[in-house]
Parts: C-alpha cells; sequence; structure tokens
C-alpha cells in the first residue's frame, strides 16, 4: 500500500493499482452480496457493484413500499434479485447494512437470526456496532464484521461512480472471524466504486462522521449560510442579491475551485479586496465556532447524539414529522430565491475544453 503524506502526517492507504478491480471480483467471486435497504445508500452500492460484475440482492421490506417500487424500478427483481429482509440475508453470505442508523435497530433480530457461520457483516457507519449498547446490536463471534464508509450521499457515489471519478472511503475491520475480512472489506470498497480507500476504526469513523454531518458537512453550513442571508436582508438587499452572495457564488465558483487546487488557491484567483477580507475575518469565525464544535464532539463521544437519532428517527411518525420540517426549510424564502435562481441558469450546450483551453488556468497560488 502506498504510504502518502498528509499534511506531514503519513498513512497508508489503498488504490486500484494496488487492488485492482480484477482482484476485487476474484476474492468476491463466490461471495453474494446482499444489500439491505433501499433508501439513501443502498442504491447507489448495490447498482455500482452490480454493474461492477458482483452477484448482488436486494433485501427490501415491502412495508416500505416507496423504497420496494423503486428498487422494482432500478431493475431488481422480485424472487430474483428483490427479497424481503430474512429471505436476503439467508441467501447472502455478504450482508450490508444499509438501512438508516434508526432502523437498523428494528431490521436487527430479522438480520441476526438468517445471519450463517461465516458470512460478513457489512456496515457503511459504525454507529449501530459503536453504540451497541443503544442499539442492541452485538453480531454473533462466527461473522466478519466489517465497514466501508464512503464520504458523500448515495447520489454522489452512484454519480461519481458513472462519470469515472470514484468517491473516497474509508475503511475497517471490527472482527475477523474467517481471516479474510481485511480483503473482503476492500474488495467491496473497490466494488462499489472508490477512488482511493484510507484505514479507519468503527468508533473514529462514527466520531468523526457524526460531528461532520452536524458540523461543516450540512448543519453548520446551512445555520451560517441562513445568518448571513438574514443580515442582508435585514440591511435591505433584496432576496436575489442576498442568495447569490450567500450561497449560489459558493456552490457556482469558489467551491469548485476549492475543490480543484485547495482553499489557497482560491483564494488566489479572488480579488484582492475579497482576500483581504476572507484573511482577515476566518481567524474571527474560527474562535467564534471552535466552543460550538468542541460541544458537539463532547456531545457525540458521550452518546447523545446517538439517543437523539436514535429516540427521534425511530418513531412512527418520523418521516411525516421530517417532512414538516423540510418543507419549512424548502419554503424560506432564501430557499424559494434560490429555486427562482436556479430556473435563470443558462442551458446552453458545453464547449470543449482542453489543455490548450485559455483563461481556465488561474494565478498559481
Amino acid at each position: 500500500m502506498p504510504l502518502i503524506n498528509f499534511g506531514g502526517t503519513k498513512e497508508n492507504i489503498v488504490t486500484r493499482k494496488e487492488f485492482p478491480m480484477e482482484k476485487a471480483r476474484r476474492i468476491l467471486s463466490k461471495e453474494t452480496i446482499a444489500v439491505i435497504g433501499y433508501g439513501v445508500q443502498g442504491p447507489a452500492q448495490a447498482l455500482n457493484l452490480k454493474d461492477n460484475g458482483f452477484k448482488v440482492i436486494i433485501g427490501q421490506s415491502k412495508k416500505f413500499q416507496r423504497d420496494w417500487d423503486r428498487a422494482r424500478k432500478d431493475g431488481w427483481v422480485p424472487g430474483k434479485t428483490l427479497f424481503e429482509i430474512d429471505e436476503a440475508v439467508r441467501r447472502g453470505t455478504i450482508i450490508q447494512i444499509l438501512v438508516s442508523d434508526a432502523a437498523q435497530k428494528q431490521v436487527w433480530p430479522a438480520v441476526k437470526r438468517n445471519l450463517k457461520k461465516g458470512d460478513a457483516l457489512y456496515f457503511s457507519h459504525g454507529f449501530s456496532i459503536v453504540y451497541r449498547d443503544q442499539t442492541g446490536i452485538v453480531p454473533p463471534k462466527n461473522v466478519d464484521v466489517i465497514l466501508v464508509a464512503p464520504k458523500g450521499s448515495g447520489t454522489s457515489v452512484r454519480r461519481n461512480f458513472l462519470s469515472g471519478a470514484g468517491i473516497n472511503s474509508s475503511y475497517a475491520v471490527f472482527q475477523n472471524a474467517t481471516g479474510h475480512a481485511k480483503e473482503r472489506c476492500l474488495a467491496i470498497g473497490i466494488g462499489i466504486g472508490s477512488g482511493f480507500l484510507f484505514p479507519t476504526t468503527f468508533q473514529e469513523e462514527v466520531y468523526s462522521d457524526l460531528t461532520g454531518e452536524r458540523g461543516v458537512l450540512m448543519g453548520a453550513l446551512a445555520g451560517i449560510m441562513e445568518a448571513q442571508y438574514d443580515v442582508l436582508r435585514k440591511q435591505g438587499h433584496s432576496p436575489s442579491e442576498s442568495f447569490n452572495e450567500t450561497v449560489e457564488e459558493l456552490t457556482q465558483s469558489l467551491i469548485r475551485l476549492v475543490d480543484e487546487n485547495g482553499m489557497d488557491w482560491m483564494f488566489s484567483n479572488c480579488s484582492v479586496t475579497a482576500q483581504r477580507g476572507a484573511l482577515d475575518w476566518k481567524p474571527k469565525f474560527k474562535a467564534a465556532v471552535l466552543p460550538v464544535f468542541n460541544e458537539l464532539y463532547q456531545k457525540v463521544k458521550s452518546g447523545f447524539e446517538t439517543r437523539r437519532v436514535i429516540s427521534s428517527c425511530g418513531r412512527p411518525d418520523y418521516q411525516k414529522q421530517l417532512a414538516r420540517e423540510l418543507n419549512a426549510l424548502g419554503t424560506s424564502e432564501m430557499w424559494l430565491a434560490g429555486r427562482a435562481v436556479r430556473t435563470l441558469r443558462p442551458r446552453e450546450k458545453a464547449r470543449a475544453v482542453t489543455g490548450q483551453t485559455k483563461g481556465v488556468a488561474g494565478r498559481k497560488a
């Protein structure tokens, strides 16, 4: 495995070069991968594995008709490749638990009673294993327990796979009953289309993931956007101007520059006025939010956030509550303004960009 320098810390990672798809197919040639849950991650991982030539079946409860119908629409055939959860577990040898974290506690009895010696129990989040005192998910000793956690939503896992880019994933082995848990884990990671895989533990993954989702990736980002938008509106700026200066420029321009070459390169390719202001105000924002992130991490570590997820998301009426909350978000003035802005984006045929195209390289940092 290559040893890569990540900002001064050297880490071993796994790439497709030393773990090619042919090796993954050979390792899993006799395996049946049962993907349990066709919600967020399930469709992407199942379809990617299928497209890469692995034997895949789906386990999805018919009680959740929307997900069952979605699986059928995507080409999974009832009685052949689409089954109720208990039947899928019986037929599978690698059982991918991809229902929501709250739902895993509910489906675990059906999974556990149908597991066989030598099966692999696969997760894409350390939630249920790390907080097993709350979830009750304690795997039997005769199965492998592995994790591959893509660093993106299910739609991104699928879209990046189809574009050829892949998406980075972390991997971990919690229990190695067969002696082959790691190679099974890495083979699945390559099979779902990971660009590269980096090692972690179940505990480290869940601590970092829960912090990231509540922080920069979703919660903090949404909160900061709302705060800036509200200030601009209260100072008399129009909805279109407030949205463009808060969201549109970030998503359509600046974050793409960060993705290409890093934050310093994005700063280098903005006006000197923007550079100076950003560099001056960055420490102020860091100082303001650092206490919030420290509080957040401790609540994750203590299990407080897990209890909140299980108690809230496990309620029978959660989907109705969620719909109300998301509707309130989507119908707020800021995101209604965003809907209008998106309809105004030009839809012209893209021009080819090659190494000879002028004006796209930007300044060096």
